[in-house]
Order: structure tokens, then sequence, then C-alpha cells
């Protein structure tokens, strides 16, 4: 009999174990018979390591461990004195870095990431693992910028890797209820999109807070945590929650929740770039006849517009419209005054408004769904008003790890609901409105020696070349630039 072959370095570990298994078929016992029922062979499971193992990447690490089915062997992050601590105590093995480069140029046998870190490092991280040839679960959104999205976008298929943006309401089985109400033609041909949030529930709208360079906590691996972002002394009321509402970290309000909400309709309606882009924001007034002037932060509200061309499920061109700060449609008539609209109190949600009625819905992240339709004729139909007994997060990490394990364009893989095929152009689309929100922050001295904005206008947006044609200025928010060591 030929003796199994030794694994080459183009060769994958499950390659080799698939292989092997063959050539030695004659001694093949059962795995149930040598595990038990519900054993995982090691040669079965997926070695996982975490990009930031605190806050939301302690559930992103721990889901897609599947309840320890998969081997967690690695955990990176800036500050294991925080809340990373859970996920050091959930994996004791796992070996702890501070810098994903070099846990990724040391464990040679991490098959796969989860990224959970601030927004400005989710770009320079996928690309440093999807290079390395690392399947890779990214934290919504899935880039800090435009021009980051359309690079891993193509990335993840040219290094053939599996990937999700940690979008979790995109597994969410009672989104099917609402693409069925648009593709039965229930509510006609959709024009006009409504989404709204709550959010910021951060300090966002004022000046940037000072730095203290001696309050800096002693485990915080403060230039690690700058990652790409240009290089300042320590400062407070950043990390690990409130650098949301600065550009070099965060997306604000958008980047937060835009991926859970606008997703409904972008999915739904088949959605692609959108045409144009425009945006107020409301201001704030410190003194008299001057408004406060901080353009290095997300505003404190804002109401953008966003346009698309007809698609295949909608024969109009449909509207796009988004508030934040609290800011929210009216009521429409068709839907009874004592009714909510979106979610619970009307916080969050989205209408999708055709000819012959309207749909409403929840924001979409891991709160109830609530999906409801109106018709114009007074028809009320609701699907499920809660959740319970479904599975965490949709599955939405599992998913992910069986695609991985499946492989590239596997039917588990086409199966995803936000592999970056479809999360790319969706969060290029949300991102669209924080380029409109910073042109029009835009300001320059005119010939009275004035300080005047020239941005505040409707931005042409070509979205196959990523360039608004009618304003060079704001070209520069599509991309950023990267300290040495980050690039992207």
């Amino acid at each position: 009999m030929k003796e199994p072959e030794k694994p080459n370095s183009g060769q994958s570990r499950r390659e080799f174990i698939k292989n092997a298994a063959i050539a030695s078929s004659f001694f093949i016992v059962p795995r149930n018979v040598l595990g038990g029922t519900g054993f995982t062979a090691p040669s079965d499971q997926l070695n996982l390591a975490a990009i930031g193992a605190g806050g939301k990447g302690a559930s992103d690490i721990e889901l897609a461990s599947v309840g320890g089915r998969e081997r967690v062997v690695a955990l990176c992050d800036v500050d294991f004195a925080g809340s990373a601590k859970r996920s050091v105590d959930n994996f004791p093995n796992a070996k702890l870095y501070a810098d994903y480069r070099e846990m990724l140029d040391k464990e040679k046998d991490i098959d796969a990431v989860t990224i959970s870190t601030p927004d400005h490092v989710h770009g320079p991280a996928a690309k440093y693992a999807m290079e390395r040839g690392k399947h890779v679960y990214v934290q919504k959104p899935m880039t800090h910028n435009i021009r980051e999205a359309r690079m891993l976008t193509e990335m993840a298929r040219s290094q053939k890797v599996v990937t999700q943006m940690g979008n979790q309401g995109g597994s969410n089985p009672l989104l099917k209820l609402v693409q069925k109400w648009v593709d039965e033609d229930r509510i006609g041909a959709v024009s006009k999109v409504q989404v709204w949030t709550n959010r910021p529930v951060w300090p966002q709208g004022g000046a940037f807070p000072k730095a203290e360079p001696g309050a800096k906590p002693d485990a915080l691996e403060w230039d690690l945590w700058l990652g790409p972002a240009p290089e300042i002394p320590f400062t407070p009321n950043l990390h690990p929650f409130n650098w949301r509402g600065w550009w070099d970290y965060g997306t604000g309000a958008l980047g937060d929740v835009g991926c859970h909400l606008i997703d409904i309709p972008f999915r739904t309606l088949g959605l692609h770039y959108p045409k144009d882009a425009e945006c107020s924001v409301g201001s704030v007034f410190s003194q008299m006849w001057t408004p406060d002037y901080h353009p290095e932060g997300c505003p404190a509200s804002s109401f953008i517009t966003l346009h698309f061309n007809a698609t295949a499920k909608s024969k109009s061109p449909i509207e796009m419209t988004w508030m934040d700060g609290g800011i929210r449609p009216a009521h429409p008539d068709i839907i009874p005054a004592n009714d909510d609209i979106g979610g619970a109190n009307s916080a969050n949600g989205v209408l999708i408004i055709g000819e012959k009625g309207i749909i409403s819905t929840n924001i979409n992240d891991s709160s109830p769904l609530m999906p409801k339709l109106y018709l114009n004729d007074g028809t009320k139909e609701e699907g499920p008003q809660n959740e319970d007994g479904m599975e965490r997060e949709y599955g939405h990490q599992r998913l992910w790890v069986e695609a991985c394990k499946a492989g590239f364009n596997s039917p588990e893989h086409q199966g995803l609901t936000s592999s970056f095929d479809y999360a790319g152009p969706m969060t290029e689309t949300v991102l669209m409105g924080n380029l409109a929100i910073r042109s029009y922050m835009l300001r320059r001295e005119n010939a009275q020696g004035r300080q005047e904005f020239f941005a505040r206008k409707k931005l042409l947006w070509d979205g196959e070349n990523m360039r608004i044609t009618n304003l060079e200025e704001a070209n520069q928010f599509v991309g950023r630039q990267y300290r040495k060591g980050f690039e992207v």
C-alpha cells in the first residue's frame, strides 16, 4: 500500500489529512467510535484567532468557536486588562499578542481570523490576514473608507478566501419575509426608502478631547491602538468605545448601525452603488451667530439623501434618506397613529415605501426585526414581533466557519449573506453618507477674508471608478493617509 505523503508548503493541513485518510482507508475507524457522538476530530477543526478580543470581539470569537467545536489558538488585543479578559478566560490555551502582524507572522497554522477592532483597523488587519491566505470575518462597517472596501472585495476573490462582514442581521431568517413581500409585488414599485437611528449614543459633535499622556493605563498598547491613524499622545475618552465619533478612528452613527439598517433595503431591493449623495447636518452654537466647527469629528445629527437607479426588483428609481441624532421621518398616514414605525418607540427603523403600501422594520442587528406590512386598502400583516428561540446572532459566525471548512466558492460560501462580494458594495453605499458629511464641512477663505463653505451641493458619484465627478476636493475622503506599517 502506498504510504501517505508528508504535507508540503503548497498543501493545506486539511487537504493533507484528507489525502492521507484516502491512502490509508483500510485502517479508518469511524470518528464517533473513537470520540463519541458529537466529537470533532482535530483534523476537522479550524484554527481560529481573534484580532480584537474584547467588546464585540469577545462574542465574535466565542460564536465562531461554535461552543468550543473549533480551536482558538491565538488572541490579539491592545488591552488584555479590559473586556478582552473574557476571551482569555474562555480560551486559556490561546497565545496572546498585542500586534496582529506579529501574531499572523508567527502563528502559521491559523486558518481564519475574526476582526473586531475599532473601524480604522478593519482594513489594515483584513488586508494583512488575506495576504497570508487567512479567511476573515470583519465587523461592520467592513472598512473605514470606500477605497478600502473596494480593495478588500477584490482581494478576497484573488486570494480565494472566505469572508463575512459582521452585520449578523443579514442571516436573520425573518428577512426572507420582507423579501417575499417585495418579490410578490405586495407594495408595488418602490420609489422611496427612509432609514433612521437614535445614534449616536456616545459623545459626538463637540471638540476633540485633550491629550493626557500621564493617564495612559499601563496595560494599553496605545501606539498599536492608533494603528494607521496619525501619531498623537494618549488621549482619554477614545478607547474603548468613544472613538466612534472621530473620523481618524470611527465612522459615526452610519458606521455603527448603517450596515444593520441600510442592509435591509439594499438587500431586499437589489441595490448597487448610488448615483449621488447630499446631506445637511445639525449645528451647535456655543456663541451667537457662529456655529461650532469641529471637522475632525462626526456631527451630532445628519440628514443624508442617496439616489439609486431602478433595479430588477423595483422598476422605479429609488430615493433613500438617512436620519440620525434622534431625527426620524413623519408618521405615514396609512400606519395607525398608535403603531410605532420601525422598532420600539420608533427609535430606529426602515420604511420601504411603494405605490400600494409600506413595509416597516426595526434595526436588524440582534434586535427583533419586527416586520410589518401596511397596504393602502387598510390591510395590515405582521411577522413575528419577537425572536425567542433563534440561534444567537442567527448563526452568522457559525455559517462563516462552515463555509471556511467547505472552501472558497463552495455552496456554503455562496450561501453566506454578507461575504465581501455583497458586503463591499453595501459598505461603500453606507460610507457614501460619510463622504457627503465630510465634504459638507469643507471651507476656505474667500476674497473678503471670511471662511465660506464651498462644498454644500449634491455630489455626483461614479461608483465604478470611485470618484465624485463635480467636486474634486471631495475625493480626498474616498480613502485616507496611513501611518507606516499599517498601509492598505
